[in-house]
């Protein structure tokens, strides 16, 4: 019989950022929560949960993990906050139980992924969607627009002065200051990067000419590791810009983005919006939903700069345990309360029920091979 305890402690010493998700919470004798939120009767269970990948989930794993532990008190869960790349690495490599990546996988990783996961294959639940904002320190300036073009022109290092005649273009009536704009990129291989470049390339495909990747592109610029990183980076520099999880963003200013005719926020709705609006990548297997978002909207209602998070696991685990402790947790994921967890933690856009009932036969299927 499987005993259970859900706290979450540091993967390893070595990553000095390193997520420590103190999930404490009463014991609940009674059980989990399904895919709707209600409360069902679950055996308790015991083990640990190693995960690792997506810095921007790491506000959402800490609401997650300590609602889990109300559930689950004698499961713990480890989560490495290492970034999407070296999330998928590890998984790949053996290394962890599943990975959380603001990316799905390449179809290079996919046939890696097969080759661990087996016939039956992997998992890429969509748990985690939130916007990614456009964060700015520029004092005195307190509502910005950015055009995809002049967005893209910044990135690009084409316009490199706050009064630049095209931010002012998009800012009819407002005072800005002559400052030298310094756009900080990520410096690890990131989601986040892989999503915004993604958003470059079909929004502004005159002006930004490169494809998406998980790598920053271009020279110059100020490099920042992970999504800590790039804040404290756009923080410590006035004039400074970039890019990250909308939940992270802090008091940092938020710029709107072109949209159809109007300049649109982020927010949870229009992020959630967006992706109800896309479309599942093709060819892919039954549990694989990985998604190719609408970056190229014209609704005001949508938010095109918007990052999908996904957990990726193996539909057949070696280990009965783990297969077990990998349903139960990621059940309560995506589980109403659990949405609405990370939603208060994070920010993030709870999932609709159709994403939660896709979600949750790919939870179903998961089993132990041996």
């Amino acid at each position: 019989m499987l005993s259970t305890k859900t706290r979450a402690v540091t993967l390893s010493a070595a990553f000095a950022s390193t997520l420590a998700l103190a999930a404490c919470g009463a014991s609940n004798e009674g059980g989990s929560t399904d895919s709707s939120g209600a409360t069902t009767s679950q055996e308790q269970l015991s083990g640990t949960l190693n995960g690792a990948g997506s810095s921007a989930q790491q506000a959402a794993m800490q609401g997650w993990t300590a609602g889990y532990s109300s559930i689950q008190p004698d499961v713990t869960v480890n989560y490495d906050p290492v970034g999407s790349g070296g999330g998928r690495e590890q998984f790949l490599a053996g290394g962890v139980d599943f990975a959380g990546s603001d990316a799905a996988l390449t179809d290079e990783e996919l046939t890696t992924a097969q080759e661990r996961c087996g016939s039956d294959g992997v998992f890429e639940l969509p748990d985690y969607i939130s916007a990614i904002a456009v964060v700015y320190n520029l004092p005195g300036v307190d509502d910005l627009n950015l055009s995809p073009d002049t967005l893209a022109g910044i990135f690009t290092g084409a316009i490199t002065t706050w009064d630049d005649a095209a931010i002012a273009a998009d800012n009819e009536g407002v005072d800005l200051p002559s400052t030298t704009i310094t756009p900080v990129h990520r410096a690890d291989e990131s989601g986040t990067t892989k999503n915004f470049t993604d958003y470059l390339a079909q929004a502004a495909s005159s002006v930004w000419t490169d494809k998406a990747s998980g790598e920053w592109p271009l020279s110059g610029g100020e490099a920042a590791n992970q999504t800590s990183g790039m804040v404290s980076a756009v923080q410590a520099g006035e004039g400074a810009i970039g890019y990250a999880d909308e939940s992270q963003a802090g008091d940092l200013g938020v710029a709107k983005i072109g949209v159809g005719s109007e300049f649109v926020a982020p927010s949870p709705e229009a992020a959630a919006a967006v992706v109800e609006n896309s479309e599942l990548v093709s060819g892919r297997g039954d549990y694989d939903f990985a998604y190719s978002i609408n970056r190229t909207t014209t609704s005001a209602d949508e938010y095109p700069i918007v990052l999908v998070s996904y957990h990726i696991g193996c539909i057949s685990n070696d280990d009965a345990t783990q297969a077990d402790l990998l349903k139960s947790f990621l059940g309560y994921v995506i589980s109403e309360d659990g949405q609405q967890a990370g939603a208060d933690a994070a920010g993030s856009a709870p999932l609709s029920d159709t994403l939660r009932e896709q979600a949750q036969t790919a939870i179903d299927a998961i089993t132990s091979g041996s």
